[in-house]
């Protein structure tokens, strides 16, 4: 009888769950014994997990160990917790200054993924959460994420994006998208004037790792009746300086801009 999708899928994290604690590697019969599964099952799956880097095969013992892309995803994953550490006091002071809900944002293509949310009581409620993620043209994190891609990338992106009019101050298309992206780079903070939502307003900001990349973005968002056109500068000076905080405590000892 052929496996279902949730039997394939719970023996594949048997396998890797094996190997994990096995440093020195198996062979595809020591597996199979270990976990009761048939050699042609267990070397279906290994094949499948060589293929995109979670297992590698040792050359010269022809045993099977955690490949590299654990390595990767494990990485990504503690620099996030690092971040978010990192940041939290600093969006929390942020907050207490403006009054404001603050995010911390990563670039995922052509979308902004909220990785943290500091909120206060009085704020204007709105529909956003860790997780979430809004399109990287109408939002300001996303003009500062992308505005720190290298050219070859931020094409590819531009590329992707569908330009979707939510309001209309929405950037229309890779023309506008890229003389947006350039304001950014001069002045070193991004706006979102009501481009994603009607009435909403959001200065954002960029936080570099240790090597000057910009690896996540910081922002204020709140009511147009506030965060006002006549208070940019003065709100963008706070979240550049939240932001510079932060890249700070990753490791970043450059000037803004590098």
């Amino acid at each position: 009888m052929a496996e279902n999708g949730v039997q394939t899928l719970d023996r594949t994290f048997d396998i890797i769950e094996l190997l994990a604690v096995t440093p020195n590697g198996m062979g595809v019969t020591e597996i199979g014994q270990k976990l009761g599964l048939h050699k042609s099952t267990v070397y279906r799956l290994i094949n499948a997990l060589v293929r995109r880097g979670y297992l590698e095969k040792d050359q010269n013992t022809g045993l099977y160990k955690i490949g590299p892309k654990f390595i990767e995803i494990s990485g990504l994953y503690v620099r996030q917790i690092e971040l978010k550490t990192e940041a939290a006091p600093f969006m929390r002071h942020l907050t207490e200054l403006t009054g404001q809900v603050t995010h911390l944002a990563i670039l995922d293509e052509t979308e902004v993924v909220y990785i943290e949310k500091i909120e206060v009581m009085q704020s204007l409620r709105m529909y956003s959460q860790i997780g979430k993620r809004v399109p990287v043209h109408c939002s300001a994190l996303g003009k500062v994420l992308l505005s720190g891609q290298n050219s070859d990338y931020q094409e590819q992106v531009l590329g992707k994006i569908k330009y979707i009019r939510y309001t209309e101050n929405t950037v229309k298309d890779a023309d506008e998208f890229k003389r947006e992206l350039e304001m950014v780079r001069q002045k070193g903070w991004a706006i979102d004037n009501e481009e994603h939502e009607i009435g909403i307003r959001c200065i954002a900001a960029p936080v570099r790792d240790f090597t000057g990349k910009i690896i996540a973005a910081l922002s204020i968002t709140g009511s147009k009746n506030i965060i006002s056109p006549d208070k940019d500068e003065y709100y963008g000076k706070l979240v550049v300086e939240a932001a510079d905080n932060i890249s700070r405590r990753l490791g970043f000892t450059g000037k803004t801009g590098e």
